[in-house]
């Protein structure tokens, strides 16, 4: 493993630093002065779906406070083994709407790609932690498959990259996929959805931003961020450089019970994004997957929360509160 000192950590590259992620929850508690008695539960849980954060993302953790909310999202508990009716592997359905490996086609003018099979980040509420990654692997021939079957069908004007994170490719690899997609005449957006600028905010280079800058595409960076805690400087810098290149940049959030519930803390994400002219985009109802339940907002309460956040802030801090379904042509908006 590689060793630095904090002080060092944003002069690491971001390969550097994905090397050296937090894989243990023993070394997650103990760095944080937790308490060992939630070693064992983490443990188990961890073996279900595992352990990964960047020490970048840790360092901006409270020490000894179980309930730090950036700590929440990423800390196996033993509340994730329990099975609860409504909650399953695929809540969303996807593998209904995966025609080829490695695309997702819900949307009739859009598709998604599953161009990567990991994150630098195990968020433990994330709707794809039973995705079947392993199958949906690509080859150089399958992202050809891709490209035919985009090409073959001039409805579809955007493609999303998605995953797992799909900022985890190298540079040279988004220099090989804009060239192909730039070359479907019929797109004309290319959206990124990734947790990177957030917890590695390194990712953001010079390389990265020069590559996108040349691509003819309208383009489209949407962040996921649930907490202002979670935007430092360097994460600001990153957002910031990302607009100057010409991507607009949103930020999409997931409600989630006991990290970002509260009024207050929904008014202060908000406005910290806007410090770094990044809109609220979306505010996700949780997808019910397996091992997630104790995120869970109800509707209601949800809803309540929504109203006294459109009574406090600007529409355009507002972002729309929504629940996706699976067999919806589009996500469904919460209202009462």
């Amino acid at each position: 493993m590689i060793q630095h000192t904090i002080a060092t950590w944003q002069d690491l590259s971001w390969q550097d630093e994905l090397k050296s992620l937090i894989t243990d929850p023993a070394e997650l508690i103990q760095k944080l002065q937790l308490r060992p008695e939630l070693l064992p539960s983490a443990q188990a849980a961890a073996q279900a779906f595992p352990l990964r954060v960047t020490r970048s993302f840790v360092q901006k953790m409270k020490l000894g406070d179980p309930d730090d909310p950036l700590l929440k999202q990423v800390l196996p508990l033993g509340a994730e083994l329990g099975v609860l009716q409504g909650y399953s592997a695929d809540p969303l359905e996807e593998q209904s709407f995966n025609p080829i490996r490695g695309l997702v086609h819900k949307y009739r003018s859009r598709v998604l790609i599953v161009a990567a099979t990991s994150c630098a980040i195990n968020c433990r509420y994330c709707f794809r932690r039973e995705f079947d990654y392993k199958s949906n692997r690509l080859s150089k021939n399958d992202w050809q498959a891709i490209f035919d079957y985009i090409s073959e069908r001039p409805e579809i004007d955007e493609v999303i990259l998605s995953g797992g994170d799909p900022l985890l490719h190298s540079d040279k690899h988004f220099e090989w996929l804009l060239d192909r997609i730039d070359g479907i005449e019929h797109l004309e957006r290319i959206r990124i959805h990734s947790r990177l600028p957030i917890v590695l905010p390194s990712r953001i280079n010079d390389t990265f931003l020069s590559t996108f800058s040349r691509s003819r595409l309208d383009k489209v960076l949407v962040a996921h961020c649930n907490h202002a805690a979670e935007i430092d400087q360097h994460v600001g810098d990153a957002l910031s450089q990302a607009r100057a290149a010409g991507f607009t940049v949103l930020n999409q959030a997931v409600l989630l019970q006991g990290v970002n519930d509260r009024l207050e803390q929904q008014i202060a994400l908000s406005k910290r994004l806007f410090e770094f002219q990044v809109l609220p985009y979306y505010l996700h109802l949780l997808d019910k997957v397996s091992g997630s339940a104790h995120f869970d907002v109800d509707t209601d309460t949800a809803y309540a929360l929504y109203k006294r956040m459109k009574s406090t802030l600007p529409g355009y801090l507002l972002p729309k509160l929504v629940r996706e379904e699976a067999g919806e042509d589009a996500k469904t908006v919460i209202s009462p």
